[in-house]
Formats: C-alpha cells, sequence, structure tokens
C-alpha cells in the first residue's frame, strides 16, 4: 500500500497527547475487503523474510511494545501479525502482577531480563509502563515514586536505542462501548469465557483514570528514539493492517544487510 502508516500513526514526540483527538473506529480512509487482507498477507510475508535478515545480520533487535485497556485486542494483534515469523527468533513476555522476587527489585529488572537479544523480535505483553498506570491509577505507591518514572523509563529506552535495540511502542485505542461490546461476546461465548474476570468489570470504573494516566505516559514518554504509535483498534483488521505496516516499515528503514560468508566458498570443495 501507498500509506505510510508510520507517519499517520505516530504520537508526535514532545507533544501533549490528548486521546479525545484520536478516533478509535478511525480507519484512515481504508476499508475492510479482500484488498486489505492481501495487504496484511503481503505484510506478514515481508516481515518473515525481514526477520530471518535481522537474525543473519546479528546487529540490532526489535523489540515491540503493546499496551492497552482490557480487550484491546493485544493477544490477537500478536496471534494475527506475527503469525509467519519464525519462533525461534521471537519470544512474547507477558508482564502480569510482579512476584515476590521481582517485587524485591527495582521496577525495570524484570522488564530488562526479557529485552531481546541482538538477531531477535521481543513483544511485550503489557510491560514497564504498567508501573505508571495501574501503579498510578490504584496509588500501588505513592506519587513522588511513580512520578519519576517517566524519566527512568526514557533513560532506559534511551540505553537500549544505543545498545541497538528499535523499539516500537503501540497503544491499542478502544472506546469505553467497544470495550464492552467485547466483554459481552466473551460472556456469551462458552470458548471464551475463561478470560473474563471479576477484576475487568471492576477496572472499567477507572476507564477515566487510565484514560488520563495513558495520556502521560504516551506525552512524557514519546520519544524519537522509542515512539508511541496510537492505533485506533475498534476495527481489528485494521489494527491488524497498522501494526503490521509500521513494523514492516520500521525494519526496512534499518537497511539490514546480510553478512559476508565466514569462509570463502569459491575454495569450498564436495567430496
Amino acid at each position: 500500500m501507498a500509506m505510510n502508516f508510520t507517519k499517520e500513526l505516530m504520537a508526535a514526540p514532545g507533544k501533549k497527547v490528548k486521546l479525545a483527538k484520536w478516533n478509535p473506529e478511525d480507519t484512515l480512509g481504508c476499508e475492510k475487503g479482500h484488498r486489505m487482507k492481501a495487504s496484511l498477507e503481503k505484510a506478514t510475508e515481508q516481515l518473515d523474510k525481514l526477520q530471518y535478515l535481522l537474525y543473519a545480520e546479528h546487529k540490532r533487535a526489535l523489540l515491540v511494545v503493546l499496551q492497552g485497556l482490557d480487550a484491546a485486542g493485544k493477544d490477537g494483534t500478536i496471534r494475527h501479525v506475527m503469525a509467519g515469523v519464525n519462533p525461534q527468533g521471537c519470544r512474547v513476555t507477558s508482564f502480569k502482577v510482579p512476584s515476590a522476587e521481582e517485587a524485591a527489585h527495582d521496577f525495570l529488572w524484570r522488564i530488562h531480563q526479557a529485552v531481546p537479544p541482538h538477531g531477535d523480535i521481543g513483544i511485550f505483553n503489557r510491560s514497564h509502563y504498567e508501573d505508571v498506570l495501574v501503579v498510578r491509577v490504584h496509588n500501588l505507591v505513592p506519587k513522588e515514586v511513580w512520578s519519576r518514572r517517566y524519566d527512568q523509563i526514557n533513560e532506559f529506552e534511551s540505553i537500549l536505542h544505543e545498545g541497538g535495540v528499535r523499539i516500537l511502542k503501540f497503544f491499542l485505542h478502544i472506546s469505553k462501548d467497544e470495550q464492552r461490546k467485547r466483554f459481552e461476546q466473551r460472556i456469551d461465548d462458552p470458548d471464551r469465557r475463561w478470560k473474563i474476570s471479576e477484576a475487568d468489570f471492576q477496572e472499567r470504573k477507572y476507564w477515566d483514570d487510565y484514560r488520563e494516566a495513558y495520556e502521560d505516559a504516551l506525552t512524557r514518554c514519546g520519544t524519537p528514539e522509542a515512539p508511541w504509535f496510537i492505533i485506533p483498534a475498534n476495527k481489528k483488521w485494521f489494527r491488524n493492517l497498522a501494526v503490521s505496516h509500521i513494523i514492516v516499515e520500521t525494519l526496512e528503514g534499518m537497511k539490514m544487510k546480510f553478512p559476508p560468508p565466514t569462509v570463502d566458498v569459491k575454495k569450498l570443495k564436495w567430496k
């Protein structure tokens, strides 16, 4: 497709983010159909080739961070966008409530351990941003603690960038009505009821608090080295399309090259 999803959906670093200005129903003029399905398939095929090149070059890594409110589609994005990727070179890490060992360290300790090595793609299903989101909304630590974490996160991501880790951060933006619809679909579907919990419904009470917390995180932690992309995610097909194209556009922009062979292939002899 001719559209540059990276340019269209990046939250401009240094500028205040107001989510009211980002329509979760937006599709940037794209329409669901065979053309969009073919575009997604082409992007996933290209992603497979680029992952192979990333692995072969072995000089850089890609870290994909997925954030969003409950039912925003983090699992679905991983399943559809990364479907063709070689699992040997891709690792998904889900960050839930810290274990006793993790809680005994600084909040970035467990995150750093999951950063992908050179040659690999790492995907974070939730991330270090939970420590300025749920921690903030539920007052799990004092404000003077979580308020310092924005700068600490920026410094951490800057260190990763300097070490060759390219960072893409996606906020999957859904409306409150869409979240309710997806919860109802889970309740009605016997195969998906296991995903529903009482906490999901309790957290809806804090919708406005989470929205404010996300706006601060998107504003204060959007940098040229680690930008945020706000993905309109009410339409699942567009969410997958946009994320896949941004990942491909980013990898293509890295201008990767296959390394030279370690032996003189002209001198190899068959016995």
